[in-house]
């Protein structure tokens, strides 16, 4: 196969072996080009790419940092008063007892509340208050009211468990 290759070349006119020669040379340094523009073009996407994998990696560093010092944190215990009062004291400290209309203890860990108008701001304030407190929110039925931003509200609030 060599020798014929040979062969084939050399009975070639020398002006046809100059042409066939520059041609693969034209090719080959076309060839060339073509692979360094593709490799430039694919490692700027990747220097990309990178850079947006660092800024996810930093995030869930620091994301696993807050993780650890959450899991490290003791858990909060729950208020050793019965439900009734320290849902009466929450009302009174966020300012809702003048909106207070009932609470009715279901037992010491339910309770539930009637507001008569009551900003909703206010009360979704104060729900999130509870819930640092551990008490949390079982049913609950809001009606708008007139006046705009105020509701009436009946809700149904339990101590949480711990886990």
């Amino acid at each position: 196969m060599r020798a014929s290759l040979r062969k084939a070349w050399e009975s070639r006119a020398p002006r046809e072996r100059v042409v066939i020669a520059t041609l693969a040379a034209l090719l080959g340094i076309a060839l060339f080009l073509w692979l360094l523009q593709s490799a430039g073009r694919t490692r700027a996407q990747l220097h990309t790419s990178v850079a947006a994998l660092r800024a996810q990696a930093a995030r869930l560093d620091l994301q696993a940092l807050e993780y650890v010092r959450l899991r490290a944190t003791p858990a909060a215990t729950a208020s050793p008063t019965d439900l009734r009062t320290l849902v009466q004291a929450q009302a009174g400290a966020a300012g809702l007892s003048r909106a207070l209309l009932r609470i009715e203890a279901m037992d010491v860990d339910e309770v539930v509340v009637a507001f008569g108008a009551v900003a909703f701001a206010d009360w979704l304030n104060w729900i999130v208050g509870l819930k640092s407190q551990h008490v949390r929110l079982e049913t609950c039925r809001i009606e708008m009211l007139s006046t705009p931003g105020l509701v009436s509200v009946t809700a149904t609030l339990v101590r949480a468990k711990p886990q």
